[in-house]
């Protein structure tokens, strides 16, 4: 038996104002997106925006529907959209900002377990890493470098056969 430390860095950065260029474009297309979430159950408004290879950004946002769970994440709206229209186009990154009807959201949100695994999918079929930003409605930006960071020991197509 031995033990195994997976570990991981990650970026801080005090506000949206820190990020620079794309990613700070990124994440304002994220925000915009947000604000068109369907959410009426939950209160809580999710945007995502990725950015291709190619340049181009494409928009998801969180959708409900009153039968629980057929709703739909604003990350996997985001990069089936994506692979749907580009699908050979890399995704060089993820921008995901969220917001509540109900309180004040000032620290950012991680995907959710099933974001994380659709995500994985699309860096392992591109042997490419795809950087994530995330942040909540206002305050700090976390940046990971790699969807792998946040999923160790990810499911892959290996296990298939």
């Amino acid at each position: 038996m031995h033990k195994q430390k997976f570990s991981f860095e990650i970026i801080n950065y005090d506000s949206i104002d820190e990020l620079t260029g794309s990613d700070f474009n990124l994440m304002q297309s994220s925000i915009a997106s947000r604000q068109k979430a369907y959410a009426p159950y939950s209160n809580f408004l999710v945007g995502a925006a990725v950015l291709l290879e190619n340049g181009e950004v494409v928009l998801g946002n969180n959708q409900e529907n009153a039968s629980y769970p057929a709703g739909i994440c604003a990350e996997r709206v985001a990069i089936t959209h994506a692979g749907a229209i580009h699908p050979d186009v890399k995704i060089k990154a993820v921008a995901i900002s969220v917001s509540s009807k109900n309180h004040s959201v000032n620290t950012p949100a991680a995907p959710c377990g099933i974001c994380r695994q659709s995500l994985m999918e699309y860096e392992q079929k591109q042997d490419a890493p795809i950087r994530i930003l995330m942040m909540g409605e206002t305050g700090r930006v976390i940046e990971c470098s790699s969807v792998s960071d946040i999923l160790p020991l990810a499911f892959n197509s290996s296990f298939l056969g």
